[in-house]
């Protein structure tokens, strides 16, 4: 854009002295100058020249026209970009308005609950988590896994594991509390490596490994919306910040649906 528009003020400054010539002139045009010379052979000299500087200025005025239209055009487009980056700003917006309206809404049922009906629905919890990982471990997915951590990955687990027992916040990201790609994208940013904020995104752009193929480090995407994350520590178990009410914690790796596991330093 600053280029174009270095080009098109240059382009109105050539246009701008042919002007300023011709009214020197007197305002007579070029070709009614030569035919009142008394010079014939100035004429001819004249003409050839003449011929010359209207090939230039129509050049000047051919580019100055194009240059102008790839301003505009270059103008519409950016509206247009901005325009779309605006709507999806207030999406968002909106889409984190709902999300903490839910959230504010699930705290305050649970804050009803008397201290025995919580103490129920927390053990109703753990009881799923816990059928679901005996049920994952008894298809022998672990068997013959015994992948290392890497040196990166043993950093982003320490920072992980110093975190456990700080609270769940949705869109926290430390040093008091997290949400779960929070936790995990600063574990990794801990051990020297910038991954993607959001667990959906964690999962589109890192690369994929197998189950049996994990290692301490890596990352569990869970759900088929990608909208949970924990990192994997190793015998089954992972770190997660769990949900709101909940704080940093270890729980079993097939606790909840696996979609992928992704490694942030392949």
């Amino acid at each position: 854009m600053q280029d174009g528009q270095e080009r098109l003020t240059g382009l109105k400054n050539k246009a701008g002295a042919a002007a300023r010539a011709q009214y020197r002139s007197g305002g007579l045009p070029p070709g009614a100058q030569l035919a009142l010379s008394s010079d014939p052979s100035m004429y001819l000299i004249g003409q050839d020249l003449l011929r010359q500087g209207e090939k230039a200025t129509a050049g000047t005025i051919s580019e100055l026209t194009r240059t102008q239209k790839q301003l505009q055009q270059y103008a519409i487009d950016a509206s247009a970009r901005w325009q779309v980056l605006e709507e999806n700003r207030v999406k968002q917006e909106n889409a984190k308005r709902e999300i903490e309206q839910k959230i504010k809404a699930a705290e305050e049922l649970e804050n009803k609950l008397e201290a025995e009906e919580k103490a129920r629905l927390l053990q109703l919890e753990q009881e799923d988590q816990y059928k679901a990982q005996k049920a994952w471990l008894s298809t022998g997915v672990l068997n013959g896994t015994h992948g290392a951590a890497s040196e990166g990955g043993k950093r982003a687990l320490a920072y992980a594991v110093a975190q456990i027992g700080k609270p769940y916040v949705w869109g926290a990201e430390g040093p008091d509390s997290f949400d779960c790609s929070g936790l995990t994208s600063q574990a990794w940013r801990a051990a020297g490596r910038t991954i993607p904020r959001t667990s959906q995104e964690q999962l589109r752009l890192l690369p994929k490994v197998a189950v049996k193929d994990m290692r301490p480090g890596d990352l569990i995407i869970y759900f088929d919306d990608a909208s949970h994350v924990g990192m994997y520590v190793g015998d089954g178990a992972m770190v997660h910040a769990p949900r709101p009410g909940r704080s940093v914690t270890l729980a079993g790796a097939g606790s909840m649906p696996i979609k992928a596991i992704v490694r942030p330093d392949a």
